[in-house]
């Protein structure tokens, strides 16, 4: 395979991502990270500037980002040292890596589990763009990601991971029929009562068995920094307001407040296989849920440790307060086939922070309780 030639169809797993690497397809300022390719995913890295701006914006087909940056910008920062992004701005950091992707493959970005989890709202953006978090097939040039602190002002410095990206060729996402079969074949979901058709329903667990009636946390407001690159360094009751079932089985979500919830179905993602949770459906109810929608292969995989791994949930209510009920249908997981099985699995081998998860703060919290 070379720059021009024939990818195989799907998403590509780590050694097809290091191959487009080597290629020059994916350049980057400084060598990758150790870690900073995942079984099926790209962790992309600030770069040492980043930019106070007016408003989030789109380029549109005849502007580039910096262009925009220049019109918009209220100050500059120096990530190099570390700065502090406050809640309710917003920051356009250009990436250290950049794409000269070949003619069929195309890009596509979410937050990390650990960013959708601290309400860190972001979206990548290419030149010329006219959608967020998609780089077309072919698409030659910079990338900058869109940063905004919704719940509590973070810490970040030149290479801090935020977000992650996919590469493909072709359409990969299964069909209904496909993922009825591969539920037959592989069990994609465990528990509640949804049928599997085009893709995996999930439901709302609020009854917190095995939790001691925990069923999510609250976010705090006038907090403290999170600094995003330090792991297990936070009290978690510093931070956030644990709900607990109290007997009815319903929790109401007030608006403009962020929580965390979990699902009361067990995931499963094949080795064969990737999932995200697709965006909001308006007919499920007035809320936003799950910023970060990779599901990476391996995922509540048994023979990667992953038995009985939940989808944890970040939810917003919009503008007025909403009634859940446990076992509501909260969101939906639709898988993509991979072009190929990828060598390492999510998981115990990689000392994947989220598998075999239950109700999971992000990995910047002590253990509660």
């Amino acid at each position: 395979m070379d720059k021009q030639g024939d990818w195989p169809k799907g998403v590509f797993p780590a050694r097809l991502i290091e191959a487009l690497h080597r290629q020059g397809a994916i350049e980057a300022a400084q060598p990758f990270d150790q870690d900073q390719v995942q079984p099926a995913s790209l962790d992309l890295r600030l770069g040492p500037v980043a930019y106070r701006v007016r408003s989030s914006f789109l380029p549109g087909p005849n502007h580039s980002v910096a262009e925009r940056i220049e019109a918009l910008k209220l100050h500059e920062i120096d990530l190099s040292g570390g700065a502090v992004l406050e809640r309710g701005c917003v920051y356009l950091v250009p990436l250290q890596e950049s794409l000269v992707l070949p003619p069929s493959v195309s890009a596509s970005a979410n937050p990390k589990s650990s960013t959708g989890r601290l309400d860190v709202f972001t979206r990548v953006i290419g030149d010329r763009a006219r959608g967020f978090d998609q780089m077309p097939p072919g698409y030659h040039g910079p990338l900058f990601l869109e940063v905004s602190p919704r719940t509590f002002p973070v810490l970040v410095r030149s290479g801090s991971r935020l977000s992650q990206m996919r590469f493909r060729v072709g359409e990969t996402r299964l069909s209904a029929a496909e993922h009825v079969a591969l539920h037959a074949e592989e069990s994609l979901v465990f528990g509640g009562n949804h049928p599997v058709g085009d893709g995996v329903a999930l439901s709302i667990d609020l009854k917190g068995e095995g939790r001691d009636g925990l069923v999510g946390f609250r976010s705090k407001r006038h907090t403290a920094v999170v600094d995003m690159d330090r792991k297990g360094a936070l009290d978690v009751l510093d931070f956030w307001e644990p709900i607990l079932n109290r007997g009815s089985d319903e929790l109401i979500l007030d608006p403009d407040e962020f929580y965390i919830l979990v699902s009361d179905e067990a995931v499963h993602v094949p080795p064969t296989h990737a999932a995200e949770m697709v965006p909001f459906d308006p007919l499920v109810g007035e809320f936003r849920v799950h910023y970060a929608g990779f599901f990476d292969p391996g995922f509540g995989h048994s023979p990667a440790g992953g038995t009985g791994s939940r989808a944890v949930l970040e939810v917003r209510s919009r503008e007025v307060p909403f009634l859940l009920g446990h076992g509501q249908t909260i969101g939906r997981l639709v898988y993509e086939r991979l072009a190929e099985r990828p060598e390492q699995l999510y998981g115990s081998e990689l000392n994947s922070n989220y598998q075999a998860q239950t109700l999971k703060l992000s990995k910047h919290f002590k253990p509660y309780p």
